[in-house]
């Protein structure tokens, strides 16, 4: 595989001085990058020294360097995971044939379509947390939004290099309208309606981290697997990177709680918005909010669509090896919850046709261990409030629970009740306010705003006092 030089306009693994026609094309592609990036990037710093981490390796070890750089001057580039010799499809009709090194004409539109998806979620979450910046809690905080920010980025670049390599005209249109459409907008909105939500304080960007960069986890995963060999291999070196994003909302969170429960302790009480912190009834509400927004994300549980990518190859499940059953599916069976009139009938489908709803299941696994790390902070407190995860039909817009109402225990409710309840299960305007009123920039090394704990350890062995953003 081709060493990465830094030197060069776009930083690649890939080979592409010997395409010089796909050079040309992605080297005209970078300046609506950079001009979409100082548009629609982080605000009102764009001219700090940050202390990033920039790829420069895909191995395991000693893959990343650290130093200060300012984001428009951040190398994002194009990395490819070493190949695997004679790699297999591992799923679906071909299975056992060798992977695909050029797209099949016959799955180009499917293909086309999954990374156009997948591509436009990169620059939307950049697009979201725009003006986060300007309310940080603290330097340490700072730079992880930065680091985050980039790294979708460089995802977009992933995506955008194998819309020009592999699928012609098509794919650089699809490309430029990467940067065409906007978080939010009216006229030209995001593909998918998580991506068009505001991000309007740190306890949203922290939940978005934790369960929507997470759903990005097993969304690369199943791609991940694709017979179309370039795409699997972008998706595994992505998955190296997302592995931080999720860390930020996992530890974030548990800094939250963890600053609540010693505020509960110090003042004896649950009231702990007096003194400047969250209360964890709040963050209760925008825990569900978040978790079904992300549900949404998989699509609907029963889907033609994803049973044909799975029999064609071309998008897997999370961990396709570690599944027991014959990785085809067509004579295998599954179950399905889902409401008859006001009441949950279990059903019976082909395996095939719940692939979304299989790769649903293994997020909400995924989401519970970070549930019990939170509650284990809450419990070591003497606290006794216990987080937990809302029903997977609580709260949703796409697939069979969207003309439904359930309660965050799963209980079916009317609409009566719903409007009557819903402030209690979700954030009410008043929380929102509360929160944003608590969004104070703290600028000074070390320091924390009066909602979040201090982190344990900084980053790359340096203190937490470290000036991680030079302001």
């Amino acid at each position: 595989m081709t060493s990465i030089n830094y030197s060069d306009l776009i930083p690649n693994n890939v080979d592409l001085a010997e395409d010089r026609r796909l050079q040309r094309a992605l080297e005209n592609w970078h300046p609506r990058f950079k001009d979409w990036w100082s548009e629609m990037g982080p605000a009102q710093f764009q001219d700090k020294d940050v202390y990033l981490r920039t790829a420069v390796d895909v191995g395991q070890e000693g893959w990343a360097h650290f130093g200060h750089v300012q984001l428009p001057d951040y190398r994002w580039g194009i990395f490819l995971s070493e190949a695997e010799p004679e790699r297999k499809i591992g799923f679906g009709e071909f299975k056992g044939e060798p992977v695909w090194h050029e797209v099949p004409g016959e799955f180009r539109s499917d293909l086309r379509r999954l990374i156009v998806v997948q591509g436009d979620t990169e620059p939307a979450s950049v697009e979201q947390q725009r003006y986060l910046g300007q309310t940080a809690p603290s330097l340490y905080d700072l730079r992880n939004l930065f680091q985050i920010n980039v790294e979708e980025g460089r995802h977009l670049w992933a995506m955008v290099y194998l819309l020009h390599g592999y699928f012609g005209r098509d794919g650089r249109e699809e490309a430029d309208a990467l940067l065409e459409r906007h978080s939010g907008d009216s006229n030209q909105p995001r593909i998918l309606g998580a991506f068009n939500e505001k991000t309007s304080d740190w306890l949203s960007f922290l939940l978005f981290t934790y369960f929507t960069d997470r759903d990005g986890k097993y969304q690369l995963g199943a791609l991940k697997e694709s017979a179309f060999d370039p795409l699997s291999r972008t998706c595994d070196f992505m998955l190296k990177e997302e592995a931080y994003h999720m860390f930020v909302g996992a530890s974030g969170i548990g800094r939250v709680i963890q600053r609540t429960c010693d505020l509960m302790h110090e003042f004896n009480t649950s009231d702990v918005r007096k003194h400047g912190a969250i209360d964890l009834p709040t963050l209760q509400k925008y825990l569900n909010f978040h978790f079904s927004v992300s549900l949404d994300l998989f699509g609907s549980e029963t889907s033609t669509n994803a049973a044909n990518y799975f029999s064609a190859g071309l998008k897997g499940r999370f961990g396709e090896s570690s599944y027991s059953d014959d990785h085809v599916l067509n004579a295998h069976s599954d179950y399905l919850d889902e409401i008859v009139g006001s009441d949950f009938v279990t059903k019976e489908y082909s395996a095939i046709t719940l692939v979304n709803q299989e790769l649903r299941r293994s997020y909400i696994d995924d989401c519970a261990k970070g549930l019990r790390r939170w509650n284990r902070i809450i419990s070591e407190m003497g606290v006794e409030t216990v987080l937990t995860l809302p029903h997977e039909g609580f709260n949703r817009h796409v697939g069979k629970f969207r003309d439904h109402h359930l309660n965050p225990d799963g209980e079916i409710v009317s609409q009566a009740e719903w409007d009557k309840n819903k402030d209690s299960y979700l954030p009410s305007e008043n929380d929102r306010e509360y929160v944003v009123s608590l969004m104070k920039p703290v600028y000074e090394p070390g320091l924390m705003a009066s909602w979040i704990a201090a982190p344990s350890t900084g980053i790359n062995t340096q203190p937490v006092e470290y000036e991680y953003v030079k302001i």
